[in-house]
């Protein structure tokens, strides 16, 4: 027997019908002689709803209350979905985050999780009850109601899977796994058969939205196999563990993989972000401890910086310019706080930008291919794409380029990377992304 923990977005649970259909999917699984645990996201576009309907009441709604409110999405989702299974003869309970003892810091509307106490959960399933707990939520210490931001019910289903010692935590979304690009730019991209969570890390920071960041972080921290795969259909979808296992090089002709050099590079994908704007620090001193104190005043700002470049001074001015990414959403109050230090810093101006994309290409072994950069740069330069910024790890290469081309700057790479499918264009069931 094993213990499954399932993860239903918003797509998965769009409607009644929706909600009957994951129904179905779960007491099969339970028949089969699983132990089922289901962590579940509110319906369809209720989240924004409710964003929205607060937006109507007061343009700076409480934080405290803006989390009570949200978290009600996720109970509707909850009860409806332990309704529906129970109508089908198999046994179901519904919780809240904080019933099920997801314990989290005070920090409402990107709470990070501190603790998982999940005694009436493990209750509930060696009662051979399926237990559905509502996602993207918790309770802090002072016992108020806290969400753990966008993406917060992979989280919890990660966080759930590792406190349960589960066998295997299955999220399901819209889409069949993981694949090479977004496959609503790249119809012909190839889904994955797996990745390791350092690939999935960076696909996932890189903007990929098929699974959430924080909760790679989790997965990888505890060991969880993650299988990414849809709720509208049957397919294995991407198994997400810490190694390769049976992983052939895509780039290898039919027939060919016993040829395929050991430490061949392995490329797993493009991923794309439109969520990031640029702020350039244009005339700043170059001398020891500028470039710290800045980073202090952005960081004291709250914000998540991404990419980062610094141009080389000018020898007869003694000056450089410094730029970096970051969200829009942390962009007002960054820029409010790099103002304040103009004075004690003795910078010429800021320049603004929010019309970049960014572009990564991940893949094992690509420190050491040398040939995977000229390849990457040469595609963009013959689709006539400039790069405004560049960025590497040990498996990835990030670049920034202008917003409205960066759609023909995955499509391009993708391609010179042969990562198209041969199987035909990838079926996106709902259109959500998660």
């Amino acid at each position: 027997m094993a213990l499954v923990v399932q993860k239903y977005g918003g797509s998965s649970v769009a409607d009644a019908q929706s909600i009957k259909r994951v129904a179905k999917r779960i007491a099969a699984t339970k028949r089969a002689g699983n132990e089922v645990v289901v962590v579940v996201s509110a319906m369809g576009d209720t989240t924004d709803e409710l964003l929205d309907l607060a937006g109507q009441i007061t343009p700076l709604p409480p934080q405290r209350e803006l989390d009570i409110l949200l978290t009600s999405g996720e109970r509707i989702s909850m009860s409806l979905l332990a309704m529906a299974i129970t109508n089908l003869g198999v046994k179901a309970k519904s919780f809240t985050g904080q019933q099920a003892g997801l314990m989290t810091d005070a920090v409402h509307g990107r709470a990070r999780l501190v603790d998982v106490v999940p005694h009436r959960i493990r209750e509930t399933v060696e009662r051979g009850q399926v237990a559905i707990v509502a996602g993207f939520q918790g309770v802090s210490s002072t016992n108020d109601v806290t969400t753990l931001g966008r993406g917060g019910s992979d989280t919890t289903a990660v966080a759930l899977a590792a406190g349960l010692g589960a066998d295997v935590c299955e999220i399901y979304t819209d889409v069949d796994g993981v694949f090479t690009a977004d496959p609503r730019i790249v119809p012909g991209a190839r889904k994955v058969d797996r990745v390791t969570y350092e690939e999935m890390l960076e696909l996932a920071a890189s903007g990929a939205k098929v699974l959430a960041l924080r909760a790679v972080e989790y997965a990888r921290r505890y060991d969880v196999p993650v299988h990414v795969r849809s709720s509208f259909s049957s397919t294995t979808g991407t198994l997400v563990t810490g190694t390769y296992g049976d992983r052939i090089d895509p780039n290898a002709p039919d027939g060919e993989q016993e040829e395929t050099p050991m430490e061949a590079p392995i490329i797993s994908g493009v991923a794309h972000d439109r969520s990031e704007a640029k702020i350039t620090v244009v005339g700043v001193p170059d001398k020891p401890g500028t470039a710290a104190r800045i980073f202090e005043v952005v960081a004291g700002a709250g914000a998540n910086i991404d990419m980062i470049v610094q141009n080389v001074s000018a020898a007869h001015t003694g000056l450089t310019d410094i730029s970096f990414t970051l969200p829009h959403g942390d962009s007002p109050s960054t820029l409010a706080a790099l103002n304040g230090l103009q004075d004690e810093i003795g910078f010429a101006s800021l320049q603004y930008d929010d019309q970049i994309g960014k572009l990564s290409l991940v893949g094992a072994g690509m420190k050491s291919h040398p040939g995977v950069s000229a390849r990457l740069f040469g595609a963009l330069r013959d689709a006539g794409i400039n790069i405004e910024m560049i960025s590497t790890s040990e498996i990835r290469i990030s670049v920034v380029t202008r917003e409205d081309a960066l759609d023909d700057a995955v499509r391009a790479i993708h391609t010179a990377f042969d990562l198209d499918s041969a199987d035909g264009e990838a079926v996106v069931y709902a259109g959500s992304g998660r």
